[in-house]
């Protein structure tokens, strides 16, 4: 039998959970199982449109339209390839640059930090309307500029879609990583630092063997955040969509059920596509975390 002190623990705990508990029923759980019970239904319209609309169940039908749908399944691929381009030269420049800050040769830190970290503070939207303007031929100074040195080449082109909405998140979230990983590199003991210079290890030396595997668990982390902000990229191919004719509305995933949603009416097939998606996100995290746990093992 638990003691007094116990259950006024638990009660304790129990009253600081539920305001959590309460909220996250209500965004989380509650949309989630009202897009469940949306997938399993279709809305089917008789006499030419004129005998009204009705529900009808479907079971996992919409499931198989959403996997049997092409322009679903190379919305993936698109976002393997923005993945291949956007994690490694994110992840790796922000690296570099917090190893480069926490040199002793860097000089300004607070500044650099300051002025790497505001790409961030502009909204996604504001700064795909930004990039837009620089990728716009006939607007954009940047491809004046280019052409006038005899380089001609189109931003928004099929071939350069992927690595232009890349680039934006390169550009917006390098300097938010540089800062974590600066964070980490803090923490780092000195006395650590100290001993391997003593051992005459440089700072390239250093900065490979002890600094980065030190804060491997944070550079896991901004990889794991990174894999799922992935998936669900939105935002900048939306607004570049409009200024581009080698980005259709089904570009991404995330794309693909906004499309069905709300321009064909079709929410069975979008709350089936987002629940796909949901997935699909957890067994990668899933899978990133496992790959996580083996590297950080000594």
């Amino acid at each position: 039998m638990a003691s007094p002190s116990a259950r006024g623990q638990r009660r304790t705990a129990a009253l600081l959970l539920t305001p959590f508990l309460g909220l996250f029923a209500a965004v989380t759980l509650a949309p989630l199982f009202y897009a469940a019970w949306l997938s399993l239904f279709t809305t089917r319209t008789s006499g030419l449109g004129f005998g009204g609309t009705e529900n009808v169940f479907t079971g996992w039908g919409n499931y198989a339209r959403a996997l049997s749908d092409e322009a679903f399944r190379d919305g993936f691929l698109v976002i393997a390839a923005y993945c291949a381009i956007y994690i490694p030269v994110m992840i790796g420049g922000s690296l570099v640059l917090a190893l480069l800050l926490d040199s002793g040769l860097a000089k300004a830190r607070s500044f650099f930090q300051l002025a790497l970290f505001l790409p961030h503070a502009v909204p996604g939207l504001i700064a795909a309307l930004i990039w837009v303007y620089l990728y716009t031929p006939g607007l954009s100074p940047v491809i004046d500029l280019l052409e006038s040195g005899g380089i001609d080449i189109n931003f928004l082109s099929v071939d350069n879609a992927v690595f232009s909405a890349a680039n934006i998140a390169v550009w917006e979230w390098t300097g938010y990583n540089m800062v974590i990983f600066y964070a980490a590199l803090q923490a780092v003991p000195r006395e650590t630092l100290e001993a391997a210079k003593i051992d005459g290890a440089g700072a390239v030396r250093t900065a490979l063997s002890i600094k980065v595997p030190m804060i491997y668990p944070a550079v896991a982390l901004a990889v794991l955040f990174t894999v799922i902000g992935s998936i669900q990229l939105f935002t900048e191919p939306k607004v570049i969509y409009n200024a581009s004719s080698a980005i259709g509305s089904s570009w991404t995933p995330n794309m693909y059920v906004q499309t069905a949603a709300f321009q064909n009416n079709d929410f069975g097939l979008a709350a089936a596509a987002s629940l796909l998606i949901a997935l699909f996100a957890a067994v990668l995290s899933f899978a990133v975390t496992r790959i996580s746990r083996r590297g950080s093992k000594p």
